[in-house]
């Protein structure tokens, strides 16, 4: 019996998931408080059944409110970088497109230590860093309407121009900010950590991904077809001004909701989508839900590293630097005829 092509996905989508929960699972014991796997369970059934409570109260903070979060950001964001990362390579037909191309990153950081500078509260911050992400990213769209060229390459260029006005506008701020306290909490925000992530962070990129995929799903043909040409998809029907538009909203949405939470993080949303594409062809359909599952269960490898070293915080933005750039030589040197 001949098995289709479309088995072969689903199975190895399967096998995707069931890495992803298994990660899900694990990553509980892993940190500077020694919890067996029973332990955790029991924790985490007590909150629906009634189960008698032999463990010491404090490892249900550690669980809930420390762990469980982390964890799920962890692939939440990891997820949500690697879909906006597969739909701007989609977009720009560029393998070397990542999230923040057009300046999503550089404008949430700006944004971050703006707020830092001031003295807010951590909601603020990542308030202020939401809304300068959207900015960056709304400036870099109407500089390239200004000059009345929707092509890719304008936007690309309009998005360097900004990410490079909002590096240097918060080279400004490290400027003025106190060198004992504000300075390094910039530069460690900046580096990315997941360790102040709570359920509240959870509870704001859950819709966040609810809506962008959910755009992202339903012009997931248009964005297929997109991929072959602009010419090609215009006679075939497609809107490609308002399917350019899904593409980019709903990725801008995705990273600067990623970003705001837990500072920038490079590679993820350049290296997975070509782990993906290795894995299902080139599909976008196919590709957006191999990324998710591949960048959510990668993030969460990298933050359960960083939590199983002891004594020391390592930002999660640098040590996704260290593993990506190998792993992205090792794609580089797998793929010799060049990206399609």
């Amino acid at each position: 019996m001949k098995i289709r092509s479309n088995d072969y996905f689903k199975l190895k989508i399967l096998l995707l998931v069931l890495l992803a929960l298994a990660l899900f699972v694990a990553s509980f014991i892993i940190g500077r408080y020694a919890i067996t796997m029973k332990t955790v369970i029991d924790i985490i059934l007590a909150q629906f059944f009634d189960i008698p409570q032999y463990w010491d109260a404090t490892l249900n903070t550690v669980i809930l409110q420390v762990r469980l979060p982390r964890i799920m950001l962890a692939m939440m964001v990891g997820g949500a970088l690697s879909v906006a990362g597969a739909s701007y390579q989609t977009l720009f037909k560029n393998p070397m497109v990542s999230p923040d191309i057009l300046g999503v990153s550089a404008g949430a950081g700006f944004g971050a230590a703006l707020a830092m500078i001031n003295n807010s509260t951590w909601w603020e911050i990542q308030t202020v860093a939401f809304i300068f992400g959207i900015i960056a990213v709304a400036a870099a769209y109407l500089i390239a309407h200004m000059f009345g060229d929707h092509t890719i390459t304008v936007l690309i260029l309009a998005g360097i121009v900004v990410s490079s006005l909002f590096q240097a506008l918060i080279s400004i701020v490290k400027t003025l900010a106190d060198t004992e306290n504000e300075l390094p909490s910039i530069t460690f925000w900046l580096m990315g950590s997941l360790g102040k992530g709570t359920m509240n962070d959870v509870y704001m990129m859950v819709p966040t991904l609810i809506i962008s995929l959910g755009m992202i799903y339903f012009f997931r043909n248009q964005i297929n077809t997109l991929a072959v040409g602009e010419d090609e998809a215009i006679t075939m029907g497609v809107n490609v001004p308002l399917v350019k538009l899904v593409v980019i909203v709903s990725s801008t949405l995705m990273t600067v909701a990623a970003v705001s939470i837990c500072g920038i993080i490079g590679w993820v949303g350049l290296i997975v989508p070509h782990l993906a594409r290795m894995i299902t062809g080139a599909n976008y359909s196919k590709i957006v839900i191999t990324s998710f599952l591949i960048g959510g269960a990668f993030l969460l490898i990298i933050d359960d590293i960083i939590r199983g070293v002891e004594g020391v915080e390592l930002p999660l933005g640098v040590l996704t630097a260290l593993v990506g750039t190998p792993v992205f030589v090792f794609l580089l040197s797998r793929v010799k005829k060049g990206w399609t």
